[in-house]
């Protein structure tokens, strides 16, 4: 995956929650709006300081978040 240039991680916004360029405007808040089918152009006018690159790079990071796998961890 490229680097993320405009998704956040900080634990003092939105309780660490990725969000975009450091605003309470999580990943999730953009992926739901899609899944409950809001198109680009309308996330972009109710969110009018959001960019196309935001939108797209929150699906980018959703999508390759899908693909992690977490493994249990085996002490003995």
């Amino acid at each position: 995956m490229k680097p993320l240039k405009r998704i956040t991680i900080n634990p003092k916004v939105m309780g660490g929650k990725p969000c975009i360029r450091g605003m309470r405007v999580t990943v999730g808040t953009i992926v739901g709006l899609i899944a409950c089918g809001k198109t680009i152009a309308e996330i972009l006018a109710d969110y009018p300081y959001l960019e196309r690159d935001d939108v797209m790079e929150a699906l980018s990071y959703a999508a390759w978040r899908s693909e992690e796998r977490e493994l249990d961890m085996v002490t003995g």
